[in-house]
């Protein structure tokens, strides 16, 4: 049986879990390298809030940062979905195996549908009924002043 670091599948989630670091990911993997200031560009917040995100990201250990004079460069590490990927397999199984017995259950089962013909006339009780006729509610209350 694999065994998978509690504290490093949850810094995985938690950094996925929020669609500005899914999305600063998604950038990352489009390129070798990218710049914090480009990383930030396609984003409506500031600086330091895609700092914390990278911070989070980083701390996952997600994304490494490298420094080359004024320029911190992002780079994406993709090793810890890895093993989120392989402990989300195990319970893929359990699904497909679910999912497949509800698909031999719904093959098997030989009921149809009524045609849309029968399923326009009225019932035969219908025919014998007569309208209900409409009541009348005696007043509410009155408001007081």
């Amino acid at each position: 049986m694999v065994y998978y670091s509690p504290v490093t599948l949850d810094r995985t989630f938690a950094a996925l879990a929020d669609p500005t670091r899914r999305a600063l990911l998604a950038r990352l993997s489009e390129s070798e390298a990218v710049s914090v200031s480009d990383l930030a560009k396609p984003f409506a917040m500031s600086l330091p809030a895609i700092m914390k995100h990278l911070d989070v990201l980083k701390d996952a250990g997600l994304v490494t940062r490298e420094k080359s004079g004024r320029v911190v460069s992002c780079r994406l590490n993709a090793e810890p979905m890895h093993e989120a990927n392989e402990w989300l397999n195990r319970y893929q199984r359990f699904w497909s195996d679910g999912l497949d017995r509800l698909e031999a259950f719904l093959e098997e089962d030989s009921w149809t549908p009524p045609s849309s013909q029968a399923s326009r006339q009225a019932s035969p009780s219908s025919a014998d009924s007569a309208p209900r006729p409409k009541r009348s509610s005696r007043p509410g209350p009155t408001r007081k002043k």
